[in-house]
């Protein structure tokens, strides 16, 4: 749903796409509660949903506004985008606070966090500025400690603010240099960094920081180059075969194992590099044949985003039943239904009854020139 008057139409796929990877990732951190390390994650490869979502964002961040610059100020841009983007923070952080203290288990302790401290992270979070890693609440590292994913959304205003103040001004060249140079570092970290893969950046930690920023700089500049030179093709079924493509991607198992870490880095480069930008390009291409699908995607495109920022909370909650039961994912599995349809419906309601009210009052009140009396 627009929020704006003037925004131009959606990519109707795209956004379905963007829901078939949010419902993908809510699953593959279900399955963090039994996981041990990255390799024997099941969904293995959920977390490069956060790459696709880069890619995303700068084709549709491209396609929307790369036209506007001569008459949008750069003020007005940032605006846009934090009212668009910051309204979900702010209640993935209230919702975070609101459940942490039942989400105490032997992995992070909350009995010991003080109520003062919980408002300062929640604070903090609320405001989208990482908590040091030595005094966030959870104990793990985290940049936002409430809500781990809010990691993401640090990283795409960083795009944001480099967006308005110098890719804009890139020609087409230029920009595929720097698609290209941020490729091979994507690439470097991938299959010759200390993971073996391009699960990072949640974290302040040096390799962190660098892992999150990497994958940012790449997939958000890749998408903005792909908006200037894509050409539709005509494609039919095109979002059943993507959505197929984008579970089957990110739901591969892990490649080569503790031994060879590069095979899975080199998956990962793969995905980012080639075939998510393939998936954008038919999915933008791509017509929904029946009232159905578009119905579908609307729906999973109006709820991917408030479920991404909402659902987190709840699996620290489940972790944290998992652990204090010391439960298998067959037995745990009404309560990890429970999280998903929760997380849904909780992400319904707030889209309806809180983000799309608040994006239009913000809207009203900061972007619309006043009424002439």
């Amino acid at each position: 749903m627009a929020a704006f008057a003037d925004t131009k139409p959606h990519y109707n796929m795209l956004d379905g796409l963007r829901g078939v990877a949010a419902l993908t990732v809510l699953c593959f951190h279900l399955f963090e509660a039994f996981a041990t390390s990255h390799i024997d994650q099941r969904i293995n490869h959920g977390y490069l949903a956060v790459d696709f979502f880069f890619i995303l964002s700068g084709f549709v961040v491209g396609y929307a506004y790369d036209d506007r610059w001569k008459t949008m100020k750069t003020k007005d841009f940032i605006k846009r985008r934090a009212i668009r983007l910051h309204p979900m923070v702010v209640m993935g952080a209230l919702t975070g606070a609101v459940l942490f203290y039942f989400q105490g288990c032997s992995v992070w302790d909350v009995s010991k966090v003080t109520v003062i401290s919980l408002f300062i992270a929640t604070f903090l979070t609320a405001l989208l500025i990482p908590a040091p890693p030595a005094t966030e609440v959870r104990g793990l590292g985290e940049m936002f400690p409430l809500n781990g994913p809010s990691w993401s959304l640090f990283f795409e205003y960083i795009g944001t603010v480099l967006y308005a103040l110098f890719i804009h001004k890139l020609s087409t060249k230029a920009l595929a240099w720097v698609v290209f140079i941020a490729g091979c570092g994507l690439a470097g970290f991938a299959i010759v960094g200390p993971y073996g893969d391009l699960c990072a950046g949640f974290a302040l930690t040096g390799i962190e920081f660098t892992g999150g920023f990497t994958r940012l700089l790449f997939s958000f500049s890749a998408g903005l180059l792909f908006s200037r030179i894509f050409k539709p093709v005509n494609v039919k079924g095109a979002f059943w075969i993507c959505s197929l493509a984008v579970v089957a991607l990110l739901s591969m198992p892990r490649i080569g194992g503790a031994d060879r870490l590069w095979m899975n880095g080199l998956y990962d480069t793969l995905c980012c590099v080639l075939f998510f930008p393939l998936l954008v390009g038919l999915g933008a291409s791509g017509k929904s044949a029946d009232r159905y699908t578009t119905r579908l995607c609307r729906f999973l495109g109006d709820i991917s985003y408030p479920l991404y920022m909402v659902h987190y909370p709840f699996i620290y909650l489940y972790y944290a039943w998992v652990k204090n039961n010391n439960l298998t994912f067959q037995q745990s599995l009404p309560g990890a239904a429970g999280v998903v349809v929760g997380s849904i419906l909780l992400a319904y309601i707030g889209l309806k009854f809180y983000d799309i009210p608040i994006r239009r009052y913000l809207t009203n009140r900061f972007l619309k020139p006043p009424s002439k009396r």
